[in-house]
């Protein structure tokens, strides 16, 4: 894949780079602010961005901007975000925008490269990856009185590896059960939830939406 990094620490742009580069990756431009990776995606368009969240000139929310806004002109290039802590609003204007190709990954994860590159593979080939911890803090408000509290154990266990961006396929192998089952569940949460099938909507991103909103 052809790869765009927008990080303002040297040492780490330098590492993901030879990291990216090793296993195969091109690196066709490594920038250290928001603006810079926006000029950078308009003349190289690459297949897949990966940003940190908080980048120069003052170090809020730079990364993440510009992230959003390379989903609004450019919807086919994949985003994958790093953050050194959970940013619930951040995630949830991510999950919100339109179409695949979108990840979440605090920067400790990177630490474990398999997780770090199945990330990578899974948002540069259109789906979602999102760092287990993010869904674990932004599901902790849910109330008894929310429609996922009528989940079961398993369908909520379900739910979970939907919103960190994994198929049926690949939930039923982390779950240790068979892929019909997965469907069932995934069947059983649209009900719970109260998602009809709607044409024009994705009910699996409405789900890990309610989720992550409740």
């Amino acid at each position: 894949m052809r790869v765009i990094l927008a990080e303002d620490s040297v040492l780490l742009r330098e590492g993901l780079s030879r990291l990216l580069v090793e296993e195969g990756h091109e690196v066709v431009d490594a920038v250290g602010d928001g603006a810079a990776l926006l000029d950078a995606v308009a003349v190289h368009t690459p297949d897949v961005v990966v940003a940190d969240v908080r980048m120069p000139p003052h170090h809020t929310d730079e990364g993440l901007r510009a992230a959003l806004e390379i989903r609004r002109r450019w919807p086919g290039i994949g985003v994958l975000v790093l953050s050194q802590y959970v940013e619930k609003r951040y995630a949830a204007d991510l999950l919100a925008a339109d179409g695949g190709g979108i990840g979440y990954l605090l920067k400790d994860r990177v630490a474990q490269v398999e997780e770090f590159l199945d990330a990578l593979g899974r948002v540069g080939g259109g789906g979602a990856a999102f760092d287990p911890e993010v869904v674990r803090q932004l599901v902790a408000r849910t109330t008894h009185t929310d429609p996922v509290s009528r989940l079961t154990d398993r369908e909520r266990e379900v739910l979970d590896q939907m919103a960190q961006g994994h198929t049926n396929a690949s939930i039923a192998g982390h779950l240790h059960i068979s892929q019909s089952a997965v469907e069932k569940h995934v069947n059983a949460i649209f009900d719970k939830l109260e998602l009809a099938r709607t044409g024009g909507y994705s009910r699996r991103v409405l789900a890990v939406l309610r989720y992550l909103e409740s």
